[in-house]
């Protein structure tokens, strides 16, 4: 059969108009079938190789060239050849088939319960010591599970749980979100730090309401540190005056070693020199720490595996 254009009358049903990816969606089922028989060159012989009744083949090709329009295949008895528009199809379906194929491999290699992956978000503050040691103690029994890690500030990494970027995410403060589930693993001691010649340096323990008349540096608002500080200062008495705004606890050390404030901050995973750091003992000074994931999302068996670890650190997810 010589290459033509179908006439009008069979042209495919969707206008110019109409959504591509709902012409898609139509085709798909029939590309895997049409390659088959592009390949051999013969239906009986495809259908035997796909493991699908020829008649059932046969119709499927028939149904995709009445929806593209197009003749893909010139008929010879029980074989068939391929037209040029059949060949230019070919080509695309077999780069279409290829990347299907290839995501698929890619998801069933990410939910592999031992070389899976787990997308993981932390805070900034929790980079340097805590997620490592979490990271290691896991792979202990697990030395074949992949992560995918994510430092970023609280609210951005909510989003990103529920854009479904990430599957779990250490935060704080633990998130109440009726889309969310949040577990409460472990507290943190925050410390009022101030520059080393400061007028407080001297001392071990300070009352928060002692820095009442202070300049702050902090972090930027949307960070559950930032949240904490005016909260904690509220507590104490007195709204503070806020000099600068960052987006990293150590940034916010150098400032304030420079003199530029002082700051309610977690410990450092190392001492930094020109800072002193305060133990607050009114009001009681901590962070939350906990983790959270998307409500009602299905785990793959690495995620899960994970989870369970970190549930089980409960109490015990912060380096002494």
């Amino acid at each position: 059969m010589a290459h033509q254009q179908r006439s009008e009358a069979h042209l495919s049903p969707f206008s110019d108009t109409e959504d591509g990816a709902r012409f898609a969606r139509l085709l798909a089922p029939r590309l895997a079938y049409f390659a088959g028989v592009a390949r051999t060159e013969h239906v009986t012989r495809a259908a035997e190789q796909m493991g699908v009744p020829q008649s059932t083949l046969s119709r499927a090709m028939v149904r995709l060239e009445q929806d593209l329009g197009v003749d893909l295949f010139a008929r010879h008895g029980r074989t068939v050849s391929l037209t040029p528009a059949g060949r230019t199809f070919l080509a695309s379906v077999e780069r279409a088939l290829a990347e299907v194929e290839r995501a698929a491999d890619e998801v069933r290699a990410d939910a592999d319960p031992a070389t899976g992956k787990v997308a993981f978000g932390f805070l900034h503050t929790m980079g340097s010591e805590t997620v490592p040691g979490l990271i290691r103690a896991f792979r202990a029994d697990h030395p074949g599970v992949r992560f995918s890690l994510v430092q970023n500030y609280g609210e951005a990494m909510l989003e990103r749980l529920r854009s479904g970027e990430l599957d779990l995410c250490l935060t704080s403060p633990v998130p109440d979100a009726p889309d969310l589930v949040g577990r409460r693993l472990d507290e943190q001691k925050l410390r009022l730090v101030v520059p080393a010649d400061h007028r407080l340096a001297a001392r071990r323990r300070v009352r928060l309401a002692e820095a009442a008349d202070e300049t702050f540096v902090t972090l930027e608002p949307g960070y559950g540190m930032r949240r904490i500080t005016d909260d904690l200062c509220q507590e104490a008495g007195f709204r503070p005056r806020i000099a600068f705004e960052g987006e990293e606890a150590e940034t916010l050390r150098g400032l304030v070693a420079a003199g530029l404030g002082v700051a309610l901050l977690p410990p450092p995973a190392v001492a930094r020199p020109g800072v002193v750091e305060l133990t607050v003992t009114a009001p009681r000074a901590v962070r939350e720490i906990g983790v959270a994931w998307l409500d009602g999302h299905p785990d793959t068996p690495p995620v899960a595996a994970f989870k369970k670890f970190l549930l089980s650190r409960r109490g015990h997810l912060l380096p002494d």
